[in-house]
């Protein structure tokens, strides 16, 4: 049943849409606007909020260096607008093809790419030499090899493009939210667990440090820390193998020893810095517009109920029983003003194979509660698309994991959830008619919205990026904090 109480209005958590993969397609042509305007309409007769689209840099910068073409782009908002939706716009800096639920293929662009052909450490590789050619190596940041550009500049530039191109839709207000790619899948993580390189779920995955320019960095780090002697780990195996089977994960293995620390610390501290950088560049590229920037942190489940969380630490997140992982990425944002956005709300523990030992509810908590304890906004997508109201309830429980206040804001509320992706599946009549349920519970059973400031979303121009936070402070951060208590189930259930 719909109402509007304004007590209840403040337990509002505004709901998106990702739109499908080659909406735009990789030939940078907006194929079918007829298509999509009438399945907008139909996703905004669900009350939703707005929708969520990928802006590929293999598509824009496609011709050459800083030859960018807006054009399809610009029909594309101007039919969101139309629409009466909102928009988040993803700055994609990596490849789409190659990740699970990718059924579109979009390179890097060519000329990068090319660059590539004679200097391969470019793109991230493992300890056989494997290429991964979805994302720039952040070994590359600060390297002027790209027409005299670094890989830090090539993104500030697109940015900024894009605000000037784009600057009618951010005044108008169609743009609420910039979310800036950082790695494999627009995720702040190094492309442990490839699957175009064999990788299968639940393989732990593997490093991915070995090009010339992570390579150096870690040596010269070595050789400051008084052991030059010390090299990239050679013991941690392969894509599918289990954490015991190796000599870097098992129990007492590498990973707990000063070496492995070290190793695990720079790996990890690396992303830090890279999303630091690349989200100061974001801000001064947005400074004054009326958005908020985000960034997405991968959901790496497997692996996370035994005392190595192999996965997690492949992928760049050192997270241990003992130590946070992930409350140092919420203390960086923090000072960007800018959003953590995770993944992989709609998954309960239970509905995983025991062999993976997973635990995505305890992981959505402890990343969740981390971000609330450093005061910044949370929001998040489901990992894989549902239909159900089991998957729907999950993820209203952690948008709301105390429930709803009758009497006003709820203690604990994320900032947004973005729902993976407008399909033919999801606009199916049940299919339908069961998300309509839930986009409705998810704004506590009152009726779309229209006006943020009813839910306290009001969006002020971005502010400059605070000072620098000195690594010190922000390993602090890894000092474990027990996660807010969730309710064992929502108080708002689509099927209550």
């Amino acid at each position: 049943m719909v109402t509007s109480d304004r007590n209840m209005l403040q337990n509002y958590v505004p709901v998106y849409v990702m739109l499908p993969l080659g909406v735009v397609t990789v030939d940078n042509v907006f194929a079918d606007p007829n298509g999509l305007k009438e399945r907008l309409l139909k996703l905004r007769a669900t009350g939703i909020d707005g929708v969520m689209v990928d802006v590929w840099w293999g598509i824009i910068e496609l011709r050459g260096p800083k030859q960018y073409d807006w054009r399809a782009y610009r029909s594309l908002f101007q039919l969101v607008q139309e629409c009466g939706l909102k928009l988040q716009a993803i700055m994609s800096f990596h490849q789409c093809g190659g990740n699970v639920g990718d059924v579109v293929n979009i390179p890097i662009p060519k000329w990068v790419l090319d660059i590539g052909e004679s200097d391969p450490d470019i793109f991230y590789t493992n300890r056989s030499g494997t290429r991964n050619k979805e994302y720039l190596t952040i070994g590359v940041d600060d390297k002027p090899i790209f027409h005299g550009r670094t890989a830090i500049e090539i993104y500030s530039d697109y940015m900024k493009s894009f605000r000037e191109n784009m600057s009618d839709f951010l005044e108008s207000g169609l743009i609420i939210d910039i979310e800036v790619g950082l790695g494999p899948a627009g995720e702040l993580r190094y492309p442990s667990y490839p699957q175009s390189q064999g990788w299968q779920f639940p393989g732990i995955g593997e490093f991915q440090c070995y090009d010339k320019y992570l390579k150096a960095d870690f040596k010269a780090a070595a050789a400051r820390a008084g052991h030059p002697e010390w090299e990239l780990p050679d013991d941690a195996g392969q894509y599918n193998d289990v954490p015991e089977s190796t000599g870097f994960f098992k129990s007492n293995g590498t990973y707990v020893t000063e070496k492995g620390k070290f190793f695990l610390t720079w790996y990890s501290n690396k992303l830090l810095s890279h999303g630091d950088q690349v989200l100061e560049k974001a801000n001064k590229a947005f400074l004054g517009c009326k958005v908020k920037l985000a960034i997405k942190v991968s959901g790496i489940h497997w692996w996370y109920k035994v005392e190595n969380h192999a996965a997690e630490l492949t992928a760049g997140y050192y997270n241990l029983n003992d130590r946070d992982g992930y409350r140092p990425i919420a203390r960086m944002l923090s000072r960007h003003h800018a959003i953590l956005n995770f993944t992989c709300l709609e998954m309960r523990d239970s509905e995983q194979s025991s062999e993976a030992k997973s635990a995505p509810q305890e992981l959505v908590m402890q990343v969740l509660s981390g971000g609330w304890r450093e005061d910044i906004l949370v929001a998040g997508e489901n990992a894989l698309p549902r239909y159900d109201s089991t998957a729907y309830n999950q993820i209203i429980l952690n948008a709301r994991p105390q429930g709803v206040n009758k009497n006003g804001p709820p203690k604990l509320m994320m900032f947004g959830v973005t729902y993976l992706r407008l399909s033919d599946d999801l606009l199916q009549q049940s299919n339908y008619d069961t998300f309509k349920k839930f986009v409705l519970k998810m704004h506590a059973d009152q009726g779309y919205s229209a006006d943020p400031q009813n839910y306290n979303h009001v969006i002020t121009p971005l502010k400059p990026s605070a000072p620098k936070i000195p690594i010190e402070v922000l390993l602090e951060a890894t000092k474990p904090i027990p996660p807010f208590p969730w309710l064992p189930e929502t108080d708002m259930k689509i099927d209550g």
